[in-house]
């Protein structure tokens, strides 16, 4: 068991530069840039879908929750230390990276998240591979069996998408909809189709703010998950919601989203 928990999420927009690099289209400007990628994956794909794949989103944010495995009455528990979003509102992506991959390389944290396998960590290792970033301890941390890129251990990276589908053999829902039958907040009052508005618009601060509350909903199901298969006590799980509640009614009084989240909360509990 890792001592440190790090529960994630990324926000990103298509990467203009590498758009006009394979449409081979140098004199695009960056929201034709993205329109014409689009485009680019409609076709590659007979119709069928215009996500860009992993290697062209640019990281735009990456927050994260940070729990902390502590001895308890009942066993272990899990301790609220901070929600937060690396750098700043005007950090570069590879200064984004450069902090993501350096948690990894100092604390080996068992990393959370949603649909991680599939879209974020591809993402943040191609970008940081294309910034010429490094990070030996992502392949050399644990054994044969566990480590982050082991699919079916849950020791350095719970992406709780595959967990709860089983793999695969069930349907893979949706965040917000898993958080809907959990009766926990899914998404406020914007949605991943709306970052790239967003970014244009200059609003990175808001973005930062969204994916902290991504992160907050995806704690609150792996907490779920982590009581029902009995890693934390009923005594444990309800102590360390508590710990989140205190958080965000404290953190709240400077950081308004954290506040609207708590109030979200608030009324499901009803």
């Amino acid at each position: 068991m890792r001592r440190d928990v790090i529960v994630f999420d990324i926000e990103t927009v298509v990467d203009a530069d590498s758009a006009r690099r394979i449409l081979r289209l140098p004199d695009l400007n960056d929201f034709e840039a993205r329109d014409t990628l689009s485009d680019y994956f409609l076709e590659k794909t007979d119709g069928r879908n215009d996500f860009p794949r992993q290697p062209f989103h640019q990281v735009v944010a990456i927050s994260y929750g940070h729990l902390i495995h502590e001895p308890g009455e009942e066993g272990g528990e899990l301790v609220m230390r901070r929600l937060a979003t690396g750098g700043e509102s005007r950090s570069s992506e590879k200064e984004l990276l450069e902090g993501f991959f350096h948690l990894i390389e100092t604390r080996a944290p068992q990393l959370v998240s949603f649909n991680g396998r599939g879209f974020d960590v591809p993402v943040l290792k191609y970008r940081a591979m294309a910034h010429g970033l490094s990070c030996p301890r992502w392949f050399t941390q644990g054994d044969k069996w566990n480590g982050y890129d082991s699919r079916y251990s849950k020791e350095y990276h719970c992406d709780l998408i595959e967990v709860l589908s089983d793999f695969g053999a069930s349907a893979r829902c949706s965040m917000d909809e898993v958080a809907a039958v959990f009766n926990v907040p899914g998404k406020l009052d914007t949605a991943g189709e709306n970052v790239r508005e967003m970014f244009e618009a200059g609003q990175i601060d808001a973005i930062r703010n969204y994916c902290e509350t991504d992160v907050l909903s995806t704690m609150l199901i792996f907490l779920r998950q982590q009581l029902f298969c009995g890693a934390l006590t009923e005594g444990a799980y309800a102590r360390t919601l508590i710990g989140i509640r205190n958080y965000l009614e404290t953190e709240s009084e400077s950081r308004a989203h954290l506040g609207e989240y708590l109030q979200a909360w608030d009324q499901l509990a009803h």
